[in-house]
């Protein structure tokens, strides 16, 4: 068999976009690859089976999961071939591959290496390899579809990697979510195996041509129940505990003042400016102990005088773990550093050679399996049921199991303390009546109501599966018990899946694991992630089994539900909400405020500031509850929303910091502030030349006798207001400036980087394509991105901008800005030459006289030298990018 058969085809119109592609697809092929980046939804596998068709060879699916590959195969049969069995010219086998073969990176992995064996280098060809690729020769294969391609990891790259370049295919590499926080050698190895980004489509793009429906996030917070927050508070107060002794014990700060780093910090600079973070642990924390710090350290430093910070709980940490792991060779108190590590460890705070006195995994642990989330559950549950009814098709994916709440006795009153698919369904069994349509689905697990076993008998029967057994569950004889032999769980869930879109189940409780990534039932409107996979891939995956459109619901609109547990004693929630702030960095969608738009980030959902305030947290959760019913006004939000822009566009965001007003109020009081001392500046010059011309005039009148005494009582007063409102006028000066409209600063800037990406062949694209475009909203944000160029040109574009911005870290060039304003208000500007240009001299020096030209004077300062590394160190604290440290953000918006 050489070709397709004749009738295979698409038994479905296009959409909009997947036309678009396959009428650009000689286009696209030029290079003998097509690269897609699209969302789950937008049909990527029926894509990449009629591009194969389309090149009509002998073809190679590699999938990541073997739910995907068995997905692949049946999207196959069921929408081109219009069969129910597979043919017997598709293989699942990569050791016996046929006209079309579907299988996991893994498996064409571990036939590569079914010998024993070293490879020398990624070059030779072991005797399994060989075979592999001899039979994949034979049997013509000349297309390679690579489905969610950001799944390969080193190893099976280079097994990929080999049959590629040995058989020379034309490589179809589709996925919606491309790596694009990896490094720059791992994106570009990325695009040496996939190509260059030909398509991408978008979420709102989907939502607008109808694949996928309108949607929303909702974050609904707990605080711990009461077991658990006395666990963490008593881990809260062994860490005082610690902080109070470093503060209080005198042995440690007497050793560390005779540690050479503080005696003669001359002869280690180079070790110092290697290790700025512990070198200012070491003078915060003898500081604080009232320790004399010598003059010697301001000369490291770069500094006139000392200004110090006060012992934080990140001071302290970052002081513990280089003095008892990574300080440099030295004769140690070995007694005392056997106490302290022994107080850490019997505080809980040491684990192995972690020290975690902030950012505790403990605490995080506590937050993550929290109980109070069960209670979350419940009220979601009984809020999208009570609205729903009978339309309510829910799933609720959690991390575990717990079988141990699967009792053999005919009661189950088993305490709920644990979050897992079984607790979760007996907390719903229990709360909710004898009228649940509730299923289990996990790998080991099948659970469905007895209701549901006519209609999963009949659709098992058609699908020709009949070895399955169902016995009562012990406890509530409405709920079966589904038995079936391993082979057949993909089966089953496909059975199960299909139960569930017709009504006879409404809820499933499952795992990440096998309703994750692969798995496909848009019927989906209400989904509760009780999951806590913080990657960016998974959880993608994970979430866009909701948003998907339905064929048989046009009116689809969903919810999307991400529990939290606050920590009681951290205003910013603690490590649970950590964690989904990182997912929502992939997650875009409908904001809640007044200024509607489309964008990514946790922030577009109004989350308290002060998650201490469990009243606050109680009036967001029912504010949250209250506008989740509201799917209809949901709908329209995306409608106006949508109407807004035509392009999800990836951006720096530089956000305005307020003080205690909003970003125009502010600004307003400080320009007529400023232009009040200045009017009063130049009205006391005046009045000192008035003065001048009163005397000239006196000369003429010196009969008036109180001539003089007038001109000295003016001319002292003329002084006193031009030193008074002239002071004032300079401070006012200073403030205006700090708000002047920086976004003229950062559009240069933007065109610099530009220039230099360009420069170092980063950016490849035609110049006339391409553009900086720079804004400032109404709240005093500065938003830049690059216009045109390919994904990832725009994404090297934002990598580079965010370290220009961003805290300077330790990079091999540093600019330092010069201007008049500099000069006259002592104002240090530092900012770091980004790592992709600041590789070498050349490309540095390009880009500081990039930006002489573009936004003014500058000195180009390198690193690695002593001088370079004060100033390092001097422009941590100085940097006027330090103001945009751990703010500006990267985010999406549709404009």
């Amino acid at each position: 068999m050489k070709n397709f058969p004749p009738n295979t085809k698409f038994k479905h119109p296009w959409r909009v976009y997947q036309k678009r592609v396959l009428e650009q697809l000689e286009e696209h092929l030029d290079d003998n690859h097509l690269h897609i980046i699209a969302p789950p939804g937008s049909g990527k596998t029926i894509l990449g089976l009629e591009i194969a068709i389309r090149l009509n060879k002998p073809t190679l699916i590699l999938a990541p999961t073997l739910a995907i590959r068995n997905q692949w195969i049946q999207r196959f049969c069921d929408l081109f071939l219009n069969v129910q069995i597979k043919p017997k010219w598709i293989s699942r086998d990569i050791k016996n591959p046929l006209f079309l073969t579907v299988v996991t990176y893994q498996s064409l992995h571990a036939a590569f290496n079914s010998e024993e064996g070293i490879k020398e280098s990624i070059s030779d060809i072991k005797p399994s390899e060989s075979e592999v690729i001899s039979k994949l020769k034979n049997i013509g294969v000349r297309t390679i579809v690579v489905d969610e391609a950001h799944h390969l990891k080193n190893a099976w790259w280079e097994s990929l990697i080999k049959v590629k370049d040995i058989l020379n295919p034309t490589i179809v590499g589709l996925t919606a979510t491309p790596p694009y926080d990896v490094s720059y050698q791992e994106w570009e190895r990325y695009l040496d195996l996939n190509g260059p980004v030909d398509a991408e489509i978008s979420v709102p793009e989907l939502v607008v041509a109808g694949n996928l429906c309108p949607h929303q996030d909702y974050v609904f917070l707990s605080f711990p129940g009461a077991a658990e927050a006395e666990k963490i508070y008593r881990h809260r107060k062994n860490i005082e505990g610690v902080f109070n002794y470093l503060k209080t014990n005198e042995a440690l700060p007497n050793a560390l003042s005779r540690h050479p780093l503080f005696t003669n910090p001359e002869i280690h600079l180079e070790w110092i400016y290697s290790n700025i973070e512990y070198y200012a642990a070491l003078l915060i924390y003898l500081n604080t102990k009232g320790h004399f710090i010598p003059e010697g350290h301001l000369k490291i430093i770069g500094a006139k005088t000392f200004e110090l910070p006060e012992l934080s709980y990140q001071w302290a940490e970052e002081l513990l773990r280089f003095y008892l792991y990574r300080d440099f060779e030295i004769d140690k108190d070995v007694l005392l550093k056997e106490s302290l590590t022994n107080k850490l460890r019997q505080a809980g705070i040491l684990e192995r050679t972690k020290i975690s006195l902030t950012d505790s995994e403990k605490t995080s642990k506590y937050l993550t399996s929290s109980i109070s989330k069960l209670n979350s559950i419940k009220s979601i549950f009984k809020s999208e049921s009570d609205h729903l009814g009978a339309d309510l098709r829910m799933v609720i994916l959690c991390d575990y199991i717990r079988k141990e709440y699967l009792v053999k006795s005919p009661t189950n009153n088993m305490e709920l303390n644990k979050i897992g698919v079984l607790p979760v369904f007996e907390m719903i069994r229990r709360g909710f009546g004898s009228d649940l349509k509730m299923a289990v689905l996990t790998g080991s697990l099948i659970i469905i109501p007895k209701s549901a076993y006519e209609a999963f008998q009949d659709k098992a029967a058609k699908a020709g599966v009949i070895s399955v057994y169902a016995t009562t569950l012990p406890y509530d004889d409405l709920y079966f018990q589904i038995e079936a032999s391993p082979q057949l769980k993909h089966e089953l869930v496909h059975i199960i899946t299909q139960v569930f879109e017709e009504g006879y189940v409404n809820i499933i409780v499952g795992t990440k694991s096998l309703l994750g990534e692969g798995w496909d039932a848009p019927c989906i409107n209400s989904l509760i992630l009780a999951s806590f996979v913080g990657s960016y891939v998974l959880s993608n995956q994970m979430r866009g089994r909701a948003i998907r459109s339905h064929e048989t619901n046009k009116e689809k609109i969903s919810n999307i539900w991400h529990l939290a547990c606050v920590n009681p004693y951290e205003k910013d929630g603690g490590g649970d909400l950590k964690v989904l702030s990182r997912r929502f960095k992939s997650f875009v969608g409908v904001n809640n405020q007044e200024n509607l738009s489309i964008e990514n980030g946790l922030n577009r959902l109004g989350i308290p500031k002060d998650l201490t305030d469990k009243m606050e947290i109680e009036k967001f959760n029912n504010m949250t509850l209250s506008k989740s019913i509201l799917r209809e006004d949901l709908k329209n939000k995306w409608h106006t929303a949508l109407e807004s822009g035509n392009l999800l566009i990836e951006e720096i965001k530089i956000p305005f910091e307020s003080r205690d007003q909003s970003y125009p109020r502010e600004k307003r009081m400080v320009y007529n502030r400023t232009i009040k001392y200045l009017l009063a500046t130049l009205g006391s010059a005046v009045g000192g030349f008035i003065i001048e011309t009163l005397d000239a005039f006196g000369r003429f009148f010196r009969n008036w006798r109180s001539k003089e005494e007038v001109i000295i009582f003016l001319m002292i007063a003329g002084g006193i207001g031009v030193l008074l409102f002239g002071r004032m006028a300079i401070i006012s000066m200073r403030l205006y400036i700090s708000y002047r409209d920086i976004s003229k600063d950062i559009h240069g800037i933007g065109n610099t980087l530009l220039a230099s990406l360009i420069n170092e062949g980063v950016i490849k694209s035609s110049t006339e394509k391409l553009k900086v475009d720079t804004n400032l909203d109404e709240e005093g944000s500065i938003f830049c991105h690059l216009i045109g160029g390919t994904t990832f040109e725009k994404s090297a574009f934002i990598n580079a901008m965010e370290e220009v911005v961003g805290p300077i870290n330790n990079p091999r060039y540093i600019i330092v800005r010069k201007s008049f304003f500099v000069q006259l208000l002592s104002q240090k500007d530092y900012h770091s030459v980004p790592e992709v240009i600041g590789r070498n001299k050349r490309s540095a020096t390009f880009f500081a006289n990039k930006w002489k030209s573009l936004v003014g004077d500058n000195a180009l300062i390198y690193t690695r030298t002593i001088d370079g590394r004060k100033l390092v160190l001097k422009s941590r604290v100085e940097s006027l990018a330090s103001q945009f440290q751990e703010k500006a953000e990267r985010i999406n918006k549709w404009r």
